[in-house]
């Protein structure tokens, strides 16, 4: 099965149609977001083609193939127009060798992770910048932002396929990043 991994869309109709372009493209079986969908939250500036009504009608024609998780700027109202699960704090994908602990990251991260084993990993967004990074035989690992990207990074989102996550520039669909287990 091939993931598509995407966060913080934060309501840009911009940024959401070009990720559902590269959805297509990648030929992945399911998208999995890391929260903050709709709203852009009150610490961000208006990410470009802010239309959160766009979103909605967008993600809805994918709604059978999406799975989410909760972002501080998510809420109830959200999973009201949304047409897949949006409210959960994480979700355990299993791997048959690891264990993949998805949330957003504002109330799990690498100072406060799920409880976890060694050789799993903890994957959240929220912070807006890509990260690969293993401590203490943990790994933690975050796609960056698909529409306000932070620290310089460029937008973009993951794909996980056989064991192997590729962090991919949004715009050009190239891979920038990889990470193997």
């Amino acid at each position: 099965m091939k993931w598509f991994i995407a966060s913080d869309i934060h309501g840009s109709a911009y940024c959401c149609k070009m990720m559902l372009e590269r959805y297509r493209e990648e030929r992945a079986d399911r998208l999995l977001f890391l929260g903050d969908i709709l709203y852009h939250g009150p610490r961000n500036e208006l990410p470009q083609g802010y239309a959160p009504k766009e979103v909605i009608a967008m993600l809805c024609e994918n709604g059978t193939e999406a799975l989410s998780v909760r972002g501080n700027c998510d809420c109830e109202v959200d999973q009201m127009v949304l047409p897949f699960p949006v409210l959960a704090d994480y979700t355990v994908l299993d791997t048959g060798s690891r264990l993949i602990f998805a949330t957003h990251g504002h109330l799990f991260s690498p100072s406060n992770p799920l409880p976890m084993k060694k050789g799993d990993i903890l994957l959240s967004g929220h912070t807006h910048v890509p990260r690969c990074e293993e401590t203490n035989g943990l790994v933690f690992l975050n796609p960056g932002s698909v529409s306000i990207p932070k620290e310089g990074s460029v937008r973009s989102y993951m794909t996980l396929e056989n064991g192997v996550f590729l962090w991919k520039d949004l715009e050009s669909g190239k891979t920038y990043k990889e990470y193997s287990f």
